[in-house]
């Protein structure tokens, strides 16, 4: 029998394109989760100015223009006006005051808007030039939409606070930021996964890519409890560590104070902070834990940098959050433990890709 060599085919005019494309799709991937990071730091300055509720109309298009003439922003501070935020909170606000909380929310509807345009653009435009993988499509496609219903869900929030309260509804505002936080997680993922491929090394334990994705929900949890404490200004009150109103656990009846019971886990002051420094303490031991197992089962590689650095990430937020609550939420404080909490996301979702990359 005689074997005859058989090449492997060239690859067509498609692979090549696909291929360059690899570094231009994953800087775009990169450069959309910076906005989203951008766009989570600007929310948390729009809450923590009061500003959420300075815009009382939702015009997705033609709001993207700010009131030009001092008889427009005299009619959009009528409008305010008539919300319950400013007879409350806001009685003695002038003019003056109003431009500046009315700036930060409009800035954060017009990065929201970029954000829009910043995925579907390059979308189009790789999709067309046919520079994206099939396999990458249908998770832009989640991507857009899950901008698109961010949008939907942002608006539902602001509404929440224009009838009946001062402020949005909390349970909203934490939907709100876990929405964004899992897009963040999501292009963090995507463009991870589109690093070049390196030599060969040994596979990590699968376990470790298990513990990884495990954590990762237990962050994103954690950032949804933050969310309901800051929707509550619950940071504002007990604000001593590490006891609680005087405990390091508080009493049941306090705790379950609310009926139905459920309603002390998004409404009860004590039992949303005391349940986010609960977590915050199984989300440390977590990283911890986490890091001495990469240690021992993967050795002194890139994986046991990874944990080790993500374990360091993880206890300087909970410095920061000690911080926040101690000077009873400063917004410089409150910024800084909001941004270092997507950089903790961005972390763990960056070292859970590459261990599923057998990295």
């Amino acid at each position: 029998m005689t074997w005859v060599y058989d090449p492997l085919p060239a690859p067509t005019a498609f692979d090549v394109r696909v291929q360059r494309a690899g570094p231009a799709v994953a800087i775009w991937l990169w450069t959309l989760a910076a906005l989203v990071f951008l766009m989570v730091v600007v929310g948390g300055a729009t809450r923590l100015t009061e500003s959420g509720l300075s815009i009382t109309e939702w015009k997705p298009l033609t709001g993207v223009i700010p009131p030009l003439s001092e008889a427009d922003w005299r009619a959009e501070f009528e409008n305010y006006k008539h919300i319950p935020q400013y007879s409350a909170v806001f009685p003695d606000m002038d003019l003056g005051g109003f431009k500046f909380i009315f700036f930060w929310e409009w800035s954060h509807r017009l990065l929201g808007r970029l954000i829009g345009l910043a995925t579907l653009l390059p979308l189009i435009f790789f999709w067309a030039r046919g520079q994206l993988p099939a396999a990458l499509k249908p998770k832009l496609i989640g991507v857009l939409a899950l901008g698109a219903l961010q949008g939907f869900v942002g608006w539902w929030m602001v509404k929440s606070g224009l009838t009946g309260r001062v402020e949005v509804a909390q349970e909203r505002l934490a939907i709100h930021l876990m929405l964004a936080s899992l897009t963040f997680a999501v292009l963090v993922w995507l463009a991870a996964s589109l690093r070049e491929k390196r030599a060969a090394v040994p596979a990590p334990p699968r376990a470790l890519g298990v513990w990884a994705n495990i954590f990762i929900v237990a962050v994103l949890a954690q950032i949804g409890l933050g969310a309901l404490v800051a929707g509550l200004r619950a940071g504002r009150a007990y604000n001593t560590w590490p006891l609680i109103d005087g405990r390091f656990i508080p009493p049941l009846d306090q705790l379950t104070l609310l009926r139905p019971v459920w309603r002390n886990f998004v409404d009860n002051l004590l039992t949303v902070q005391f349940q986010h420094r609960m977590v915050a303490y199984a989300v440390l031991a977590f990283a911890l834990a986490q890091s001495l197992l990469t240690r021992r089962s993967a050795g002194a590689g890139g994986a046991s940098r990874r944990a080790n650095a993500l374990a360091g990430l993880v206890a300087a937020q909970a410095l920061i959050g000690i911080t926040t609550l101690v000077l009873v939420v400063p917004l410089w404080a409150g910024l800084l433990h909001q941004a270092f909490a997507m950089i903790v996301l961005g972390m763990a979702v960056a070292h859970a890709q590459v261990l599923a990359q057998g990295r």
